[in-house]
């Protein structure tokens, strides 16, 4: 998303680009070891989760080990951070790299201590929280920023619709696991408000996502091509119709990658319809 508004105000740049969905990958990959890892030394990953198999717990991989590899996968996400902030920030002010620089280990600690540590953020339901901020605001307007160098602020309502979405898989996957949640003590906000509450919660993320990115659109409107990232829009009430509907776990479990594919695919259309 950022880097397709970047083009749109004609300040792309290939090597930035990459070097951003690199850097996001590899934080990515580091969150979902961390979670494992974090979720299996905390006695949150029981018999009685309904999802996948996780690693540690199922005994496919030590715990140790797992540990290995957050550390390796730490290692290189700064790599790849300071390597991205080197060419990004060439000819911008000296403090502006440290500011980056500063975000991007936020973003590690973020990704390790969702569910790893002493004191997990995620067990008390601020994990929604953070995905809002680091996939959404930091992640759009900080990418943004690499390619223009102007904080553009005016991205706080297309930032919102992709932090929101991401909020939307965070939720649905809490909602697969809000029985086994409530046993272990991992107070999600499903598991805060319950079951019914945390279907309206889910209605509330899509529908104000929705809604952000059309009053963005509405604001700036240039010419009809921009409107077709409403084609997404039909996934979205798909994906909340069956999470209103189905009540077992695993026939969650489809929904979650429903959900971040129709964010992609909505991110996608987005992107071309502001670029065209």
């Amino acid at each position: 998303m950022g880097c397709f508004l970047a083009a749109a105000s004609g300040q792309f740049s290939w090597p930035v680009a990459g070097l951003s969905v690199l850097t996001t990958i590899l934080l990515q990959v580091l969150s979902n070891f961390a979670n494992d890892y974090g979720d299996a030394v905390n006695g949150k990953d029981t018999e009685l989760r309904e999802g996948p198999q996780r690693a540690v717990h199922s005994g496919q991989i030590t715990a140790a080990k797992m540990l290995r590899a957050i550390i390796i996968f730490s290692v290189l996400a700064l790599i790849s951070g300071i390597t991205l902030l080197t060419i990004a920030l060439k000819g911008a002010p000296a403090n502006t790299f440290w500011v980056f620089l500063g975000i991007g280990i936020a973003c590690i600690i973020a990704a390790i201590t969702y569910t790893a540590g002493k004191r997990p953020y995620g067990y008390v339901g601020l994990g929604d929280l953070s995905v809002l901020i680091f996939f959404g605001w930091v992640g759009v307007i900080g990418s943004n920023f690499l390619h223009t160098h102007i904080w553009n602020w005016g991205l706080l309502l297309p930032a919102t619709s992709c932090g929101l979405f991401a909020v939307g898989v965070l939720n649905i996957n809490n909602i697969r696991d809000i029985d086994s949640d409530r046993a272990t003590g991992k107070n999600s906000i499903p598991v805060r408000i319950g079951r019914e509450k945390a279907i309206v919660y889910h209605w509330c993320i899509l529908l104000i996502g929705m809604l952000c990115v059309t009053v963005y659109t509405a604001q700036h409107f240039s010419s009809y091509t921009s409107l077709i990232f409403f084609l997404s829009f039909p996934l979205f009430v798909k994906n909340g119709l069956a999470i209103s509907r189905l009540t077992k776990a695993s026939d969650l479990d489809p929904y979650l990658k429903q959900m971040a594919l129709s964010t992609l695919l909505f991110v996608i259309l987005f992107g071309i319809g502001i670029v065209l």
